[in-house]
């Protein structure tokens, strides 16, 4: 009996700190340095991550979440104080509005619908790049977009998985 006791504490543990081991993961991810050439592909792993928690947890995850992920971020780029956070609050607002059509979608749509708004996080960046003095944009503007969508349905796949196994709700 105390076996199965302990085993439950853990996974209840576990429960509680599964969603925010993800994102501090996904923090890390953006924080690894790339080779030069890669450096426009990185997806945007900070705002995948809170797509699928707002997509899976609405209830839990948010736009508090959201907020407080894009000022980490902010920080940990240096950039605009807010920058981040108005663009992670934008995404996070649409997937909570459109959660329950999305999880209905197979994994190449959503991937679309990853890439939309990952675009739009990129146009909420562009505007106040613009606004507080600009910076040139090519086409490479748009690549972390484009991995990102690539990437998503093995994010979704493993951060389900994550969730199954901890038996978060």
């Amino acid at each position: 009996m105390s076996s199965f006791v302990t085993r439950r504490t853990r996974r209840s543990r576990f429960r509680f700190f599964a969603v925010p081991l993800t994102f501090v993961v996904a923090l890390v991810l953006m924080a690894v340095p790339l080779p030069d050439w890669a450096l426009h592909w990185r997806p945007d792993f900070v705002s995948m991550v809170l797509i699928y928690w707002c997509l899976a947890l609405p209830h839990r995850v948010g736009l508090v979440s959201a907020f407080a992920l894009g000022l980490v971020v902010d920080v940990m780029h240096g950039g605009l104080l807010g920058q981040n956070a108005l663009a992670k609050v934008l995404i996070a607002a649409v997937v909570i509005w459109i959660h329950l059509r999305m999880r209905m979608f197979p994994l190449w749509q959503q991937a679309l619908v990853v890439l939309g708004l990952i675009c739009l996080h990129q146009a909420v960046m562009l505007l106040t790049y613009n606004f507080t003095g600009g910076i040139q944009v090519n086409w490479r503007y748009l690549l972390p977009a484009v991995s990102s969508m690539v990437l998503w349905p093995w994010l979704f796949i493993l951060l389900r998985d994550l969730r199954r196994a901890s038996g978060t709700r």
